[in-house]
């Protein structure tokens, strides 16, 4: 028996293998809201796709996430990473993945934790969507923009409402599988984890 999954999964076995098993479960790992954090503003103006398959090399690259590596990267460790034909070699969203981890520890040194600090804007629990199909899912919410505000103002930056709302969905913050898909019902009923 098929899996009726969100449409946008489609026949890419790395599309559906991301649906059926990361996207929208509830990230608490700081280094996996990190990694989040990084790719999702590697995907501003591409497809998602294309991150994906090129995650492993962004997680060769950027020392496997450890924020508080990236944080110390050099203009030598940047100029490495402009010459890695594995990742997405764009010079802005390559500093901003460099500055985005500073902000990251200074988020970390005033909440303990970056998940602290981004899940008290849902008050630890996911928000759950009822959406019939993809057309009706929203590039973004006013709680994206407020968060975004929020990050922007505290160093952050390709943290648009879009990019964050990619990251809430993708970090469990929101249920967006379409009431259809096998995986809504799942999230909807998965037991609630206070941190």
């Amino acid at each position: 028996m098929t899996k009726t999954r969100c449409a946008w999964a489609g026949d890419d076995p790395v599309y559906q293998k991301y649906h059926d098993l990361e996207w929208g479960v509830p990230v608490h790992s700081d280094k996996k809201l990190f990694e989040f954090l990084i790719l999702e503003g590697m995907q501003a103006g591409l497809s998602w796709i294309t991150v994906l398959k090129k995650r492993e090399a962004f997680r060769k690259a950027f020392d496997s996430f450890d924020y508080n590596k990236v944080a110390n990267y050099n203009q030598a460790k940047i100029d490495e990473l402009l010459q890695n034909p594995g990742i997405i070699r764009n010079k802005l969203k390559i500093h901003a993945a460099v500055s985005n981890a500073r902000a990251f520890l200074k988020v970390r040194e005033e909440f303990g934790t970056f998940n602290k600090y981004i899940w008290g804007f849902v008050d630890n629990i996911p928000l759950q969507n009822a959406w019939p199909g993809t057309q009706e899912l929203p590039a973004s919410t006013t709680l994206a923009e407020t968060i975004s505000k929020d990050l922007k103002k505290r160093g952050f930056s390709f943290v648009g409402p879009t990019i964050v709302y990619s990251h809430m969905q993708a970090t469990g913050m929101v249920n967006d599988h379409t009431t259809d898909c096998f995986r809504h019902r799942a999230l909807k009923n998965a037991p609630k984890l206070k941190s």
